[in-house]
């Protein structure tokens, strides 16, 4: 059971940081975006990712410390 803990966790942290990612490359499409609609839809997908993000942290961080 602990191995199969470890495994979810290592999962988690990986997705955790693949959406990291990509709120930084959506961000920086935004930026890099010259139509206002490319820009806003880039926009709201970084901050999509970012949510995402920032729930699978709090689940690691409850899995972690339990």
């Amino acid at each position: 059971e602990e191995m199969e803990v470890a495994t979810t966790m290592t999962e988690s942290e990986d997705r955790m940081e693949r959406f990291e990612t990509l709120t930084a490359e959506c961000e920086l499409l935004a930026k890099l975006a010259t139509d206002s609609t490319k820009r806003e839809f880039y926009l709201k997908l970084a901050e999509h990712y970012y949510q995402l993000a920032r729930e699978t942290r709090a689940a690691v961080a409850t899995s972690a410390a339990a």
